[in-house]
Order: C-alpha cells, then sequence, then structure tokens
C-alpha cells in the first residue's frame, strides 16, 4: 500500500489535472459509506419482518431489474448524461430511500424501496463513466478508475463497520439517522466538486451528443454494441454477482459461523478492503497484460479461491479466504471499466449506450446474484452457496474465454 509521502507526492506530479480526480473521489466516498451502511441492513432487515432468504433474494434482485430497465431508458431520456446533472437526482433519490426503508413492513413498501436504490445506484455508476471519459486520457483509465475505486472501496470498507456499531439485536431508525449522515457530507464534497469543475481543464474526446433514436433503432443500435463488447459484459456481469452475493448473505453468513455482534462486518470488510490496496497499482498491471486479459485472468482466481469456501468453518479462516479473494476482484473491476472508457473514447457519439450497457450487464449480474444467494443458501447453506458460485464462475470464464476476440473495435458501430 503507498505511503503517505507516496499519495502526496503522486498528488503534487499530477498537479492541477488531477483535482477533478480527487474531488470527484470524496464525493464517492462518502456516498459509498451511506449505500454500504443500508446495503448491510437492508438483508437484516427483510428477513427481520419474517421473510425467508429466498424471498430477500428475491426482493433485493428487483433493484437491480428497475436498474437494467432504466439503463435501456435513460438513453431515450437524457440527451446529455453529464455527471453534475446526474449526481444532481442521485441526491434526491438518496435522501428519499431511508425513508422508504424505514417504514418497510410489507413486501410491496420494499419492493418500493428496492426500485429507488436502484434508480439512484445506476446514476452513480453512469456519472462515473461521464466524469472519467471528460477528465482523463485514455492510457489513464484503468489507472484512474483504480484510484476512484480505491475512494469507492474505502467507504464501503468503513460501512459494515458503522452499520456493526449501530445495528443492535434489531435494525432500527439508528443506522438510516447515520447513512443520512454521511448523505450530508457527501452533498458539501458535490458542492466542492461543482466549483472545481465549474471551467474544464481538460476535454480528451469531442463529447457530441449522438442523435435521439427511436425505440427500435436504439434495441438495434444496443444489439450491434452488445454483440461486439459480449465478452466484456460478461465479466462484468460476474463480478456484479460476486458483489451482490456478499451483501445478500454475507451479514447472514458472518452472523452465523461467529454469532450476534460488531464483529460480524469483518466479513465484508476483509471482502471491500483489498481494493484500497490493489487500485493505485492497476494501471501498471493493465499496462503489461491489457486490461480484457487482466480481469479474465483476476476473475479465474478469485473464483478457484471462492470456491473452497465451502469447505471451511472457521470464522477467522473463512476471513483469510475471503480476503485474499477479494484481491483479484479489486484488481479486476478496474481493469474492465478501463476497457469501456477506452470504448467510449474511440466511439463518443455512442457513450450512453456503452455505458448503459455496461451498467445493465451489472445490473443483470445484481439480478442472478441475489436469487442465486438466497436459493442456493436455503438449499445448501451459505459456504456451500459461496462454493457452487466459485464453480458455476470458472465454467463461465473459460466460456468466455473461447469466444473472446483478440481485439475489439467499436470505432465503426
Amino acid at each position: 500500500m503507498p505511503t503517505i509521502h507516496q499519495l502526496t507526492d503522486r498528488f503534487r506530479i499530477s498537479g492541477f489535472r488531477r483535482t477533478p480526480l480527487y474531488a470527484f473521489s470524496f464525493v464517492i466516498f462518502f456516498w459509498a459509506i451511506f449505500d454500504g451502511i443500508l446495503s448491510y441492513a437492508v438483508p437484516l432487515l427483510i428477513t427481520e419482518h419474517g421473510l425467508s432468504e429466498t424471498a430477500m433474494g428475491l426482493l433485493i434482485s428487483t433493484s437491480s431489474i428497475v436498474g437494467a430497465l432504466f439503463d435501456f431508458m435513460i438513453c431515450r431520456l437524457f440527451r446529455d448524461t453529464h455527471f453534475r446533472r446526474v449526481l444532481l437526482f442521485v441526491f434526491i433519490l438518496c435522501f428519499i430511500y431511508p425513508i422508504i426503508l424505514g417504514n418497510a413492513s410489507t413486501v410491496w413498501l420494499f419492493l418500493a424501496a428496492m426500485a429507488v436504490w436502484g434508480l439512484y445506484f445506476n446514476l452513480v455508476n453512469i456519472a462515473s463513466f461521464d466524469f472519467i471519459g471528460r477528465f482523463t486520457r485514455p492510457d489513464d483509465h484503468a489507472s484512474h478508475f483504480g484510484v476512484l475505486n480505491v475512494f469507492r472501496m474505502l467507504g464501503y470498507t468503513l460501512a459494515p463497520l458503522i452499520a456493526g456499531l449501530t445495528i443492535g439485536l434489531v435494525v432500527g431508525w439508528k443506522p438510516l439517522f447515520v447513512a443520512w449522515f454521511f448523505l450530508v457530507i457527501c452533498l458539501l464534497c458535490y458542492v466542492a466538486l461543482l466549483l472545481v469543475t465549474r471551467k474544464k481543464k481538460y476535454q480528451p474526446v469531442n463529447k457530441t451528443p449522438g442523435q435521439r433514436l427511436n425505440f427500435l433503432a436504439e434495441l438495434h443500435l444496443w444489439k450491434r454494441i452488445g454483440r461486439r463488447l459480449l465478452p466484456v459484459l460478461l465479466i462484468t456481469m460476474i463480478l456484479s454477482v460476486f458483489d451482490s452475493y456478499f451483501w445478500t448473505i454475507g451479514p447472514i453468513f458472518a452472523e452465523k459461523i461467529s454469532g450476534p455482534g460488531q464483529f460480524t462486518g469483518l466479513l465484508l470488510v476483509a471482502y471491500q478492503f483489498p481494493a484500497l490496496l490493489v487500485g493505485w497499482y492497476v494501471g501498471s498491471v493493465t499496462r503489461r497484460l491489457g486490461k480484457k486479459r487482466t480481469a479474465f485472468f483476476a476473475l479465474l482466481c478469485a473464483s478457484a479461491i471462492i470456491l473452497t469456501l465451502g469447505f471451511v468453518h472457521q470464522f477467522a479462516l473463512t476471513i483469510v479466504i475471503v480476503f485474499v479473494a477479494s484481491f483479484f476482484i479489486a484488481l479486476a473491476w478496474p481493469s474492465i471499466n478501463g476497457a469501456y472508457a477506452d470504448y467510449i473514447s474511440e466511439a463518443p457519439r455512442v457513450e450512453k449506450e456503452i455505458a448503459s450497457l455496461a451498467d445493465f450487464f451489472a445490473n443483470l449480474g445484481f439480478v442472478i446474484g441475489p436469487i442465486l444467494a438466497g436459493l442456493l443458501a436455503e438449499s445448501f447453506g451459505e459456504s456451500m452457496a459461496f462454493s457452487l458460485l466459485g464453480l458455476g464462475s470458472i465454467i463461465v470464464i473459460l466460456f468466455i474465454n473461447r469466444i473472446t476476440p483478440k481485439h475489439i473495435s467499436v470505432h465503426k458501430i
């Protein structure tokens, strides 16, 4: 992990050009704490109201179904997905979400909460792609996504610890108020971001907005781009399945193998923390191996390690296995996001379609993940559910390797 001296030296060398990146990163950091606290509370809150793990998985998956539908509609609703405007919608939805969640006691209210969750989560991803495209050179896409991922994962690393300290025998309103507190700090950072980016310092590509298409034409364009980017999109889907697995049954799994208490959040901390170490160096790795190849091999290694969880029953050893596997997952995420940023720079007129397709497959993973997690955990137990995830991922990754061309180009789309 970089020392304080190395971090300050990097910031000084980068100069004013990186100031927008760090300003945006602090917005993402405090938003991730807000979202992470509520994400940790949701599975516990749903099962607390008497619903089964399968029902919990189905409910959580609806957030991504809404997000996937929104991915297609955003291409028609927005002429320009500028990160400033998108983040403003994020804050409105984030303020509403805890209100619905705190009053939820029926399936319909939980469904409404999940819909709001899916919308604002998608908008944050779209804003991130737009920001990196505007303020980052193509050669720096993976490394800057790595920096952004460090701040995001730091927020998600702290969130389970904060949630564990605020959640007692029942969830209650306390974690929701704490989440709101971090949302207010996030809003203040957003104001600072507006000041920093008031005058654009760097515009790497011509961000000429594409024409608004009718429904069938938009669907056809999605099909053309999706066919070209299918291997990359499938990697995104698997990574999302991993994330949703841990956030869906992770809190319940931790309580079963360690007992209720403040240390149950350590499982998700172990899953999130390696991104803080890997994110600073991902650029040097992808420059040697390539973005797609890095993501592929990293995900394959993570799947093989997760496969062993079903045969381990000690809490400490489980934490170690999750920690090691997460190193590879943390390497795969910014690598594949850097590839998307490359495609956007190559074909800026279809930026919304590429970003939305990437988010659509991420949402598809967040639909599949919670449903599988709930069903397999209820049928085979939480630990074996993780092993089955690792086995299934290895099979899909080997299939992706067979269909992936050496070079993917979107220039002529």
